[in-house]
């Protein structure tokens, strides 16, 4: 099993990339864990560990210079707790094809202050409901996300929807009584059921959020008179 030795760190490829930073590439030599980054004497501003085995993206040193953190094609589960800390000037951040499986997984980059581009494709987590809304909604300093650009209606979005789909699991549907009066078989439009219904003080227990949640089972005694309406 190989080992992110000293050794192995001064041996890797270093260089300038494209846009003129210090680049440090360590792709492709099958280390399981991240280790002696401090190493690297904090001086490159991109740092690339793709194509290994890590399963975690813990025991980073506090790296002030580095702004790119790439980690394509690795195993990585957890990310660690004080990233914010470690990186304080992270500004770029690639999953792409991990094993993060909860949205809150990427919960500890919400402290990064200035994280504009993140990519998670290929992560289970980018099949939950609201994943997007999710991750934007807690990692406020984004501007990209999976290669699109966050626009504005998605940043305010998060702020009354995911909050009250969080908070409440069974919203209020804008078709309720529609959807009851199918499930009671009852006429559309009836305003003569409707004030009945409304007088045997039925009506709004039909339109609360809890109606909607009852078993298949659950029957309402309706009065003779509505029967023969309905």
């Amino acid at each position: 099993m190989v080992r992110l030795s000293v050794e192995l760190i001064n041996d890797s490829y270093q260089f300038i990339n494209a846009v003129k930073q210090r680049e440090l590439s360590l792709r492709n030599v099958q280390i399981p864990a991240i280790e002696n980054l401090g190493a690297t004497r904090d001086q490159f501003d991109v740092v690339d560990l793709s194509d290994n085995n890590i399963r975690k993206l813990d025991n980073l040193p506090l790296l002030k210079r580095l702004e790119s953190l790439i980690l394509h094609n690795n195993r990585i589960q957890q990310i660690q707790k004080d990233i914010d800390e470690m990186l304080p000037n992270l500004k770029w951040m690639v999953l792409t094809n991990n094993n993060l499986t909860e949205l809150g997984d990427i919960d500890p980059l919400a402290g990064c202050p200035k994280l504009e581009y993140l990519t998670l494709m290929g992560n289970p987590l980018t099949h939950k409901p609201n994943y997007r809304l999710y991750v934007i909604f807690k990692v406020k300093s984004l501007r990209v996300l999976d290669y699109r650009r966050i626009r504005d209606a998605e940043r305010k979005a998060p702020r009354h929807e995911l909050k009250s789909r969080l908070r409440n699991p069974c919203p209020k549907k804008t078709r309720k009584p529609r959807l009851l009066r199918l499930k009671l078989g009852l006429p559309k439009n009836n305003r003569r059921l409707r004030k009945l219904l409304k007088a045997r003080k039925l009506w709004p227990k039909l339109s609360s959020c809890k109606a909607c949640c009852l078993p298949a089972s659950f029957q309402l005694t309706l009065p003779q008179e509505t029967r023969q309406m309905a």
